[in-house]
């Protein structure tokens, strides 16, 4: 059974990490977009979409030149002695690129279905801009954020292309659950294979019930 439960702690912790930092990254981008009033805006939403579109192994690609040892940020990195390829960081960061877009529209969606007049009664009162945002725009927009999030969650569980290409597959350090899943059936392994892929399926379906029941749209038909 460890050849299960130890990549799947990985993958957990990979997921949770990912999820972590896309809840503060695609939180502020996506505010910062739902209130920016640009032509640009459309074309940097696209640019950060990408990674739901790209091939995962283009990402790990661009992942590589960018962290690799010889890359445009990784030989800077290596002479601070910070080490992200093959290493359960590397599958971090890969997840969370992969993964931000979904939290990301999430709650650019969720920032623009707020009502600005509630924002601007807030300003009247007397709140700062950062008060109106922690008081008012994310809790209004905290079911969506939530649901993206979620979603995010469970991209990350099921991330293979970009994590094999920059963290590799190295058993009980790198190897995530798709990656084990992946070597298990190379070695013709059908067994743990399969009982991986019933737990990756079951976290997954759980994870988009939850996204499903949070979304704010099917909030409002459950209570009409």
């Amino acid at each position: 059974m460890d050849g299960i439960w130890v990549p799947l702690a990985l993958t957990l912790k990979v997921a949770l990490w990912a999820t972590a930092i896309n809840l503060v990254l695609g939180v502020a981008v996506a505010f910062g977009l739902a209130r920016w009033r640009s032509p640009a805006r459309e074309v940097v939403d696209s640019v950060l979409t990408l990674p739901l579109v790209l091939p995962p192994t283009v990402l790990g690609y661009y992942l590589l030149v960018l962290l690799g040892r010889r890359g445009v940020f990784g030989a800077w990195l290596d002479r601070l002695g910070i080490e992200l390829v093959f290493t359960w960081q590397g599958a971090v960061i890969a997840s969370t690129l992969v993964a931000f877009p979904l939290v990301q529209k999430a709650a650019r969606a969720a920032f623009e279905a707020v009502d600005p007049q509630l924002e601007d009664a807030a300003r009247v009162l007397g709140l700062r801009e950062m008060a109106v945002f922690f008081r008012v725009s994310l809790p209004l927009a905290a079911r969506g954020i939530t649901a993206g999030a979620l979603l995010a969650f469970a991209r990350a569980l099921g991330e293979f292309g970009a994590t094999l290409m920059i963290a590799g597959n190295l058993p009980g350090r790198t190897q995530t659950l798709s990656v084990a899943i992946y070597a298990a059936v190379q070695a013709g392994d059908d067994r743990t294979a399969g009982l991986m892929v019933a737990v990756v399926s079951a976290t997954c379906v759980v994870a988009l019930l939850l996204a499903g029941w949070l979304a704010p749209g099917r909030a409002r038909r459950v209570r009409s």
